[in-house]
């Protein structure tokens, strides 16, 4: 589970720093991003399980509270840490569980936005091409 969720943070900012020169590698990290906290949350999801705890639906008491934390502008760790560092451990799970599937619907939303920018733009490499070939073609003129 720790290695799950060092490599989600780790992939997104790898993601992060080839933005500049990949958007194919961004995209790719992205994707590893999300697998890797989707692999998490199946872990909390089955800790839930295997220890016979309940694992809230959408309508849950505190999955509509913390539905309101996250809409709360600025949120940081602290917002969340009395129901991640909760005693019980269904508590922190579901929130966790919570936390993940926001963070991976981001992500979803930024690979919708990178694959659509890369198509209307290309990455470096097709940049570059239209470059020199507009480079070129001027030179011919």
């Amino acid at each position: 589970m720790v290695q799950a969720g060092r490599s989600g943070k780790q992939n997104i900012a790898e993601a992060g720093m080839t933005s500049a020169t990949s958007k194919e590698t961004e995209i790719k990290l992205t994707n590893v991003a999300r697998a890797s906290l989707e692999e998490l949350m199946i872990d909390y999801q089955d800790f839930l399980r295997t220890n016979k705890l309940l694992l809230w639906d959408k309508e849950h008491k505190l999955t509509i509270r913390l539905r309101e934390l996250n809409k709360i502008p600025g949120a940081t760790y602290e917002t969340f840490r009395k129901a991640i560092e909760n005693e019980s451990p269904e508590i922190c799970a579901n929130v966790m569980i919570g936390l993940i599937k926001v963070v991976t619907y981001l992500l979803n939303q930024q690979i919708k936005s990178l694959e659509k920018s890369f198509l209307k733009e290309g990455g470096l490499r097709e940049r570059m091409t239209k470059a020199g070939l507009n480079i070129r073609t001027k030179g011919q003129k």
